[in-house]
């Protein structure tokens, strides 16, 4: 069933979120899938290509402002009305703390909280336009567990978690929903780049389910945080999406 208005979803063209981007399609969303990588545009394109008319992509980068600024109000504009925007741009990197630069620390910070801070400013402001929205943000249990090599990266979704707290309780009067989704061990272009084999051996032993989720299984959460009608009285929460990691206690017995 169509739904009225439209998505927003950054980082749209590859892992989670290219992942999402086919699912509110299939939904019945108009969907705007944004990417900093133009070959991830390219290839998204070619395999969403069925989606016609109900699907654009667009290119910029979240951490410039001025550029989410245009992009916003173009997809508002031109695109809308703008009911929803998912915030999965990121990076990451795994260095222990003693040797995290202070240029590394700031560019995570800057694309993954200031990124997810200046889409969602700037969401919010036309969501308060058309009557309502709902803007999820991605974290990550990293930012909740003091997960080792993440200084810079749990340290930035630590504030989208804080963030996202914020902006919900600011917005609620206006309709305006802002909830996390904190996701553990996702088989990601950028996963699959970060973890060593021995890191996926330290995950299997602390998530209770003993596996890495496939994108797609995120994707259900994030639909429903968007649809007003299922989700309507939700707002300020960050929703684990991570096999038990974060309810798991002495596990390997």
């Amino acid at each position: 069933m169509p739904h009225s208005g439209s998505v927003l979803v950054t980082g749209g063209a590859s892992g989670i979120g290219l992942a999402l981007v086919e699912e509110l399609l299939r939904e019945g969303w108009r969907v705007i899938a944004s990417d900093v990588v133009r070959a991830n545009i390219e290839a998204a394109g070619q395999q969403l290509a069925g989606y016609g008319n109900q699907l654009r992509f667009a290119e910029f980068d979240v951490a410039d402002e001025a550029a989410v600024v245009e992009a916003i109000a173009a997809a508002d504009r031109d695109f809308g009305p703008l009911k929803g925007v998912v915030n999965c741009a990121g990076i990451a990197r795994d260095v222990p703390a003693l040797e995290t630069s202070a240029e590394l620390f700031r560019k995570i910070l800057d694309v993954n909280l200031v990124g997810t801070f200046l889409v969602a400013r700037e969401a919010a402001k036309a969501m308060k336009a058309n009557g309502g929205g709902s803007i999820v943000n991605i974290a990550s249990v990293s930012g909740q567990r003091g997960n080792l090599g993440r200084a810079a990266y749990g340290s930035s979704k630590a504030g989208v978690i804080l963030l996202t707290q914020v902006m919900a309780v600011e917005l609620a009067t206006a309709n305006v929903r802002v909830n996390a989704i904190a996701p553990g061990p996702i088989e990601t272009p950028l996963v699959k780049a970060l973890h060593t084999d021995e890191a996926r051996a330290a995950w299997m032993q602390t998530v209770p389910m003993k596996r890495y989720a496939a994108p797609a299984e995120v994707s259900g959460a994030i639909a429903f945080l968007l649809d007003g009608e299922k989700s309507g009285f939700v707002t300020g929460q960050t929703i684990g999406v991570d096999g038990g990691f974060l309810a798991g206690g002495l596990i390997g017995l």
